[in-house]
């Protein structure tokens, strides 16, 4: 089994740097591809309410037979448009999440957009103290937020995201984020690390290098992540993936294959894929 290495917090926990994500996946066959991830030694889940398979991630969790301590759960705080989101509401959607999973404690819980907007992630974030403060989420972060968020959270009290989830990947590389993140303290994770399978893992510099080094495209741009320091949350629901989009740790890239990963989204603008959180509300 590879050992996947941490990423230190800056409350002191620790996070493997490659988890498996949940996204997409109906609650029905989420029990099965997390047990799938668990086996293949995947200790990093990350789900939210939004996805709809709390509860099938709970249950493979709980049946893994494996020690509590020894994994690390991820799940978010949709904090849509449906209702507004005082301490009350926040806090009755985080015991919810918990009682879905079948868990005392998570280890992080997220905000899962800045809605900005709406102007109340700052009184969310406060009630994300409490929960921090109670042990029953071990870290809190954000998801998605900006350098202009993060610089409101910064002004409104001491605490700190542990991590900043947000998309990103070689079409789309966010070094403006990124090294605010470095700067705070704030550790990043992408979401969508390998573009979603579409026209990221196609392009002539990927597969150059992966024939070169007889890999996967996939694990080709899950080393690109690692050596930049990212954590990652692939996604899949075939056996084969799951266990190979693991096994990226017994290689490394050089610095110009990093490099040439790099110009891929060098002409500034970038891909998104996803929806851009300073407009998004649905």
């Amino acid at each position: 089994m590879n050992q996947v290495p941490t990423i230190k917090l800056n409350n002191g926990t620790f996070m493997p740097q490659l988890g498996f994500g949940v996204w997409q996946i109906p609650d029905a066959d989420a029990e099965q591809a997390v047990a799938t991830a668990l086996e293949a030694g995947y200790r990093s889940i990350d789900t939210a309410a939004v996805y709809g398979n709390e509860s099938g991630t709970g249950k493979a969790v709980t049946g893994s037979g494996l020690a509590r301590e020894e994994l690390f759960v991820t799940t978010k705080l949709w904090n849509g448009p449906s209702q507004a989101w005082g301490r009350d509401e926040v806090l009755r959607a985080f015991d919810d999440s918990l009682a879905k999973l079948g868990l005392d404690y998570v280890d992080l819980y997220l905000i899962h957009w800045p809605r900005p907007m709406r102007d109340d992630f700052l009184s969310i974030w406060e009630t994300f103290g409490e929960i921090a403060a109670s042990g029953r989420a071990k870290a809190v972060g954000v998801s998605n937020f900006r350098p202009a968020d993060l610089a409101r959270l910064a002004g409104a009290g001491d605490l700190v995201p542990a991590v900043n989830q947000i998309e990103l990947h070689p079409l789309f590389p966010q070094a403006e984020l990124r090294s605010v993140h470095a700067e705070r303290g704030i550790a990043t994770e992408a979401w969508s690390p390998l573009g979603q399978g579409k026209e990221l893992l196609t392009l002539p510099a990927v597969a150059e290098i992966a024939g070169r080094r007889g890999r996967t495209a996939a694990q080709v741009v899950l080393r690109w992540h690692l050596q930049h320091g990212n954590i990652v949350i692939p996604k899949s629901v075939t056996p084969a993936r799951i266990r190979e989009n693991l096994d990226v740790f017994d290689f490394e890239l050089a610095d110009d294959e990093m490099a040439a990963l790099d110009a891929l989204g060098a002409d500034g603008a970038g891909r998104r894929l996803g929806p851009d959180p300073a407009g998004f509300d649905a």
